[in-house]
């Protein structure tokens, strides 16, 4: 069997079970086994499959068929400018969480023209994957200091991995650390990034089960109003950022007037709450004076 009905019977077969976008998750796993980008698999829709090719194929079928998020079977997903091993371990970096990314660049670019010598110290809190301060580190011109941070061994175990993988384990370091609790110098820190889980409690059990059942808890679940995290970090903010330091944090779409009340009430100056290519509140800014 050529490649061309390979993917179509496939695609075929995943939407009558209900697999959303079955094409593309058809076209993503074919992808995956020719070691192919999706734009290139034209060139091979006329090869034979090999066997063992359409047995790992009916295990990808089969997983996501069970629920399983493409992001998790194909045990990779683009980021940005990088490719990031991806996994249970870690909520799977979404294209929102792209534009985080641009904003805390934007703020070092600006920076970098009134510093004075020194790199500064940017600390990325719950990174997972270590999407957002691995794109950070591969992205800026300038010198900097980076750190991720995650509450999970597990993850961070994820993160350096990916480091690794992308040549940027010089460049990047990570700790497994409960929010932003291990640190002890206080205005040391320039800038605090963040895609804390947001997610209102009783909401999580709502979630479509792709989310719900498959990535972890901890990255999703906000607390009662979804807005703890937010709470405890901007406290803890106060203290180890510089004069002048920024926080960035995503935040769920219905939160941006609570999340800048919170930015207020601890003291920040030049909040900003901006939305996403969608038109939601998405990314919540904030400096120390």
């Amino acid at each position: 069997m050529v490649w061309k009905d390979v993917i179509s019977r496939t695609a075929d077969y995943l939407e009558r079970k209900g697999v959303p976008e079955a094409r593309a998750a058809s076209e993503l796993l074919a992808a995956r086994l020719l070691r192919l980008g999706r734009g290139f698999l034209a060139s091979a829709l006329e090869r034979d499959a090999t066997e063992p090719q359409l047995a790992a194929m009916r295990r990808g079928m089969a997983r996501l068929v069970q629920g399983e998020p493409i992001q998790y079977v194909l045990g990779e997903w683009d980021f940005r400018t990088l490719t990031l091993r991806c996994d249970r371990r870690a909520l799977i970096p979404r294209p929102e969480t792209e534009e985080l990314v641009t904003r805390v660049l934007r703020h070092l670019d600006a920076q970098r023209a009134v510093a004075e010598g020194r790199p500064p110290l940017v600390v990325d809190v719950g990174t997972g994957t270590g999407a957002i301060v691995l794109s950070l580190a591969k992205e800026f011109a300038g010198r900097a200091i980076f750190l991720g941070t995650d509450v999970s061994e597990e993850a961070i175990q994820l993160a350096r991995a990916n480091a690794e993988a992308c040549g940027l384990a010089a460049k990047v370091k990570f700790a497994v650390a409960d929010g932003l609790d291990d640190f002890d110098e206080p205005q040391s820190v320039d800038v605090i990034v963040s895609n804390p889980p947001y997610i209102a409690r009783a909401v999580c059990e709502t979630l479509d089960p792709r989310v719900r059942d498959y990535e972890p808890r901890l990255a999703l679940d906000g607390g009662e109003r979804g807005l703890d995290f937010y709470d405890r970090y901007l406290g803890d903010a106060v203290n180890l950022l510089k004069p002048g330091g920024a926080v960035f944090f995503e935040i769920g779409e219905d939160q941006g007037e609570a999340v800048r009340g919170l930015m207020a009430d601890y003291g920040f100056a030049q909040i900003a709450v901006e939305k996403d290519f969608a038109g939601h509140d998405r990314y919540a800014s904030a400096t120390l004076p």
